[in-house]
């Protein structure tokens, strides 16, 4: 089966554990740059401990996503669009490629695949994102133990 098509996000789980998950971690490597000022490194994790703003969680929360995804052999070229932000991803199956992770920072990995499964893992965040069938994506995106789930239709 082919990834190429326009999908809608239909549903999601853990949406909010995971956004506030991702906003600490990113404080956290943030922080970690920061190593050798213990008042920087202190304040940092003062400030960014609560991770992402509730009311930025909540609008994000009812945003129905489309993912647009164009395969050609190992090619991939994948475009999700959530209002008016847009992000593309390109990369070859195996190969470094540069990725767009959700908190808009950019950062090497590189994109396996088995069977009908898309794999990588970017910052401590391991993302799956399966073709269930002909209609059906199902991504799922793990950071500790906490797995935040998003189902989308072909459009």
């Amino acid at each position: 089966m082919s990834f190429s098509g326009k999908y809608q996000l239909e549903s999601q789980e853990n949406f909010e554990p995971f956004m506030k998950a991702i906003g600490e971690l990113k404080c956290f490597l943030v922080a970690g740059l920061f190593w050798w000022l213990s008042v920087v490194e202190l304040l940092l994790y003062l400030f960014c401990g609560i991770g992402l703003p509730d009311d930025l969680i909540q609008k994000g929360k009812d945003i129905k996503s489309i993912s647009e995804i164009v395969e050609n052999g190992d090619n991939f070229t994948v475009t999700i669009t959530t209002g008016s932000k847009v992000m593309t991803n390109t990369f070859t199956i195996g190969q470094e490629a540069e990725l767009e992770m959700m908190t808009g920072e950019k950062v090497k990995g590189v994109v396996a695949r088995d069977g009908n499964k898309l794999k990588v893992t970017l910052k401590g965040i391991e993302s799956v994102t399966e073709l269930v069938d002909q209609d059906t994506i199902v991504n799922t995106m793990t950071v500790g133990g906490l797995v935040y789930k998003r189902t989308s239709k072909r459009m």
